[in-house]
């Protein structure tokens, strides 16, 4: 987390940590852990880093998180309302939902019709990618704190130099030369 990531409270954290858990499911960090389901094993979108990357101020989701964590649990207490399930009110309604009832929800709350669509999809990205490559986080760095997605995804690891390389996946030849306004970081001038 950057300095400039504003700290969550404990509801919008544990909200967000069981839709990102309801996106790429993993197993729980500990008996009474009640945001993540647990109904795969190994590290998720949860273990991944979801919370760190949907609030990373390059995701400009931070400042709303709070306001779409409490729109995500409205929208779970009239989904339980609807279909009869008692919640435990100790929790947030999102997070009190078993993790099928989560899944059926999302679904719903991602369907064609839905008006609010594209900014539940969005999220739903971002909690994929947290586990897919880490983008909060250096590859290096990733791969140094062992992180769970690129490790279960098979992501090839660096040389022994920290350099990348794809012999077997290349072009078999020379690339082109660097054009000369290229920027340090790889951007064209």
């Amino acid at each position: 987390m950057t300095s400039d990531q504003p700290t969550l409270d404990r509801i919008t954290t544990t909200t967000l940590e069981a839709f990102a858990d309801t996106i790429v499911p993993g197993e729980k960090r500990a008996p009474d852990d009640h945001a993540v389901a647990g109904v795969a094993e190994g590290g998720g979108a949860v273990a991944s880093g979801a919370l760190a990357l949907l609030n990373d101020p390059a995701s400009g989701f931070g400042p709303a998180l709070a306001s779409l964590a409490g729109l995500l649990n409205e929208h779970a207490d009239r989904f339980a309302a609807e279909r009869g399930v008692a919640l435990d009110e100790t929790l947030p309604a999102f997070v009190a939902l078993s993790y099928a009832d989560r899944a059926a929800l999302m679904l719903r709350l991602t369907a064609v019709d839905n008006g609010e669509r594209d900014g539940w999809v969005a999220l739903a990205m971002l909690s994929n990618m947290a586990f897919d490559t880490a983008a909060h986080l250096h590859t290096a760095d990733a791969f140094a704190q062992g992180h769970p997605g690129l490790s279960i995804l098979g992501f090839a690891r660096p040389e022994a130099d920290g350099l990348w390389r794809f012999r077997d996946h290349s072009y078999g030849g020379t690339p082109a030369a660097t054009h000369p306004d290229t920027s340090p970081s790889g951007s064209p001038a």
